[in-house]
């Protein structure tokens, strides 16, 4: 099962680090106040995914991982079939907390189960393709949902004029206030250097390789994830793993924890 929802023209319409061998991966990280200067070579070079993970202030967490085999979806995200341990443990603080409110428990006991809960959902996010024109080499960049609608807008605004327009990329802002954006530059000749302008002649010199998004993504198979659980200080006892010799952890996520970014709001599961 591939570890992508969408790829290319079916992403366009929506809205793992693998092991590289002998290939580099494109994956670049667009930093806060950074700025790439970058050709588009086709709105479909995109594709979605689910990650989870988490991270704290300082550092720590989980990494942004994709499941070696992901959860079944429809068309909605939802999952439908084969659970992740991460998928299980969401829907597990999910049903406590929808069992809670009906208890009669406070608004404010319910929100921290649900909170708890969202921090193993899997986020769905996208992998999209540019074209560096610093290195005349092809840049993936990992975007939320969010991100990915207003980058997309722009590319569907000039996509006639793709073969003859460069556009800026930058981000500013952090965490969840972080906003991207990509601007064409309509002065080519007075804003591109020499050596950009000599790459952007060979923007369509070959097409964006779609196998390529799978370098992108870091691959965690059954007894990482489960590791990762425990990282998390998610009690595995509760769904009957081990890892270790160890059935639990001693502690849930500590309050400066945070799931990925992701656009997603916190929705019950059901398998």
């Amino acid at each position: 099962m591939s570890m992508f929802t969408k790829v290319g023209a079916d992403a366009v319409n929506s809205a793992v680090l693998a092991d590289k061998g002998a290939k580099d991966s494109p994956i670049v990280s667009l930093k806060s106040g950074t700025t790439f200067k970058v050709g588009v070579k086709s709105i479909a070079d995109v594709a979605e995914y689910y990650g989870y993970g988490f991270y704290k202030k300082g550092g720590g967490g989980v990494q942004t991982f994709v499941p070696k085999n992901p959860a079944e979806r429809n068309a909605k995200g939802y999952v439908t079939g084969n659970p992740t341990t991460w998928d299980r443990a969401a829907e597990l603080l999910y049903t406590e907390a929808n069992a809670a409110k009906e208890a009669g428990a406070s608004e404010a006991d319910v929100k921290k189960l649900t909170d708890a809960a969202y921090i193993y959902r899997g986020k769905p996010r996208f992998l999209r393709a540019f074209f560096d024109l610093d290195t005349g080499k092809d840049i993936v960049i990992d975007f939320t949902p969010n991100q990915e609608k207003t980058i997309k807008a722009v590319i569907v605004k000039y996509g006639k004029k793709l073969d003859n327009l460069a556009f800026e990329l930058s981000k500013t802002g952090d965490s969840t206030a972080a906003v991207v954006s990509l601007s064409p530059i309509i002065d080519m000749d007075e804003d591109l250097t020499d050596k950009q302008r000599e790459n952007f002649a060979k923007l369509s010199a070959a097409p964006f390789d779609l196998a390529s998004f799978e370098t992108c993504l870091y691959v965690a198979d059954e007894a990482e994830q489960v590791k990762n659980l425990v990282i998390a200080g998610f009690d595995i006892g509760r769904l009957v793993l081990t890892y270790g010799g160890e059935s639990s952890a001693p502690k849930q996520p500590e309050a400066d924890a945070k799931p990925i970014d992701s656009d997603a709001p916190p929705v019950t599961m059901n398998f």
